[in-house]
């Protein structure tokens, strides 16, 4: 079973779901990641969201939260996940075993340590954040501070964050444990980097910046899960109790398929696709590849189907090329862009199928 990369989908649902104007009766194509932003999109009732992934690790973590909507309460989910603090998770994933699949259930048994943990904190990443939460937050500035920050109203955040948290040591900290060798060591695999330029680092820390400073971080799942390690009453999307029912009555809708989209897109033979949920996927490939794979997804689209994805360090758009193809919709992207909670991306872009 190969490494969970990812045990939380790191893009923001809200958003998603808003560009793809998810509907009901539509067919949508989704990443799987996790699973989170998959199962999203099913509260807005479409027929079907095809889940994608090539990794069994990530198909296992979107197997037990589908299991989780099927058996457990809507708390006894946030628990699982570890958005809220539980004595007994084995005790809950007890019950969702037994509507897994042997893969999943293989995966799963064997790492009872991260289902007591919360399954949500499972994956490289997440445990890369808790790295940096547990052991370099603490040298900058105390659990206080951070209650302090995630507590500030819109008048006095901005002046919180200049004068109380942006010191000359949370800079070179962080500017260091998420730099370009740090994160391929503990946080991110090397090969994701690969078409990146330039320093990260700095450019993520002026993003996180907007978010601590210029946005509501106490309202910002996102936010919260890197600060604190759960998410309290600030939920995601899919986790919310709105969203639950609509999820579970929905699942039947999902199918998931382990493949990826390359191979998706040049063996599918259903209904065109009404929207596609891209994550960050054209990051870790060549402007050819991008190209060509955008063109094929773009032949698989029913007219005015719509794409999203994010760019966190390396610059994808629409080549001039597919024009007549796709079109730019950045009177979408742009509103969405500037609600996007989530602190990594640089870019939030969204196309139509002509």
């Amino acid at each position: 079973m190969t490494t969970l990369r990812y045990a939380q989908c790191w893009e923001d649902a809200d958003v998603l779901v808003d560009a793809l104007a998810v509907r009901p009766g539509g067919t949508y194509v989704a990443i799987a990641s996790a699973g989170d932003n998959a199962l999203a999109m099913l509260a807005a009732g479409p027929a079907r969201v095809i889940a994608l992934d090539r990794e069994p690790a990530q198909l296992a973590a979107l197997a037990l939260r589908v299991a989780a909507y099927r058996t457990l309460a809507h708390q006894e989910l946030l628990a699982l996940v570890g958005s809220r603090a539980h004595d007994d998770r084995l005790a809950l994933y007890a019950r969702c075993r037994a509507v897994l699949d042997e893969d999943a259930r293989t995966y799963w048994d064997a790492r009872q340590d991260a289902v007591r943990a919360g399954i949500g904190s499972a994956g490289r990443f997440e445990r890369y954040l808790a790295l940096f939460r547990t052991v370099v937050l603490p040298l900058i500035h105390s659990r206080g501070t951070v209650r302090e920050l995630l507590d500030c109203d819109d008048a006095e955040r901005a002046r919180f964050y200049d004068e109380r948290w942006d010191t000359l040591r949370w800079r070179l900290t962080f500017r260091a444990f998420f730099a370009r060798p740090t994160m391929s060591a503990l946080g991110r695999d090397p090969r994701f980097f690969a078409h990146a330029d330039g320093p990260v680092s700095q450019r993520l820390l002026g993003r996180i910046a907007r978010s601590l400073r210029d946005g509501d971080a106490g309202a910002n799942p996102y936010v919260r899960w890197i600060l604190t390690g759960g998410h309290g009453d600030v939920l995601p999307l899919a986790l919310r109790p709105e969203s639950f029912d609509a999820i579970r009555a929905n699942l039947d809708r999902l199918d998931v398929r382990r493949c990826s989209l390359e191979e998706f897109v040049d063996t599918y033979a259903g209904d065109p696709v009404d929207g596609w949920n891209l994550s960050d996927v054209f990051e870790y490939m060549d402007d050819a590849a991008y190209a060509s794979l955008l063109a094929r997804i773009a032949a698989n689209s029913a007219p005015r189907a719509r794409l999203a994805y994010w760019n966190m360090l390396v610059p994808r758009r629409r080549p001039d090329a597919l024009a007549s193809f796709l079109a730019e919709r950045e009177d979408v992207a742009a509103p969405l862009r500037a609600r996007d909670r989530v602190p990594f991306y640089g870019d939030f872009v969204v196309e139509e199928a002509r």
